[in-house]
């Protein structure tokens, strides 16, 4: 069996791209006509955590579990970019676009998004999507980063679904 690795590494033609729209419907993974891009990505991590009913019995002696629902989320850290973060719209309303409420405004606005995370490599692309909600806003700057860096989490409602195609 051949295995291929995921190789996003810089310099490399391989990505990792994600775009970012405002949620149609609960459900729907649609993205619309313009999307945002979401640039300058240093990491991003995919979680995936089952939670897990424990519960004792007076004939074991080990416990028993079972896994019951998921808690989703992407948690990634980026380079500000003024338009991404404070969007083109200063305090652009909930109904705005994605480009003009900027992260910021998503997060403050609590809106609902429809999310493509494509990860690129030799032999297909695979595209990871869903809804959530931004949120873990937190931008600083130091002397030895004299660049914005924040963190950014994507609070999933629902499942993942991986696919083939955006």
């Amino acid at each position: 069996m051949t295995t291929h690795y995921i190789n996003p590494a810089p310099g490399t033609s391989a990505q990792i791209v994600l775009k970012l729209d405002c949620g149609i419907a609960l459900g729907t993974l649609t993205l619309g006509g313009s999307p945002l891009t979401v640039p300058s990505l240093q990491d991003i991590t995919i979680n995936n955590a089952n939670d897990v009913f424990t519960w004792s019995q007076l004939d074991a002696t080990a416990k028993k579990q079972v896994a019951t629902t998921s808690t989703n989320s992407i948690a990634m850290n980026l380079v500000v970019d003024t338009d991404t973060f404070f969007g083109t719209t200063l305090d652009a309303a909930q109904s705005g676009t994605v480009a003009a409420q900027g992260l910021m405004g998503l997060s403050r606005n609590k809106t609902l998004v429809t999310f493509s995370l494509k990860v690129e490599e030799a032999t297909a692309d695979r595209y990871i999507k869903g809804q959530g909600y931004i949120t873990g806003l937190a931008p600083t700057i130091s002397a030895d980063s004299p660049v914005w860096v924040t963190p950014v989490t994507i609070t999933v409602t629902g499942d993942y679904t991986v696919s083939a195609t955006e």
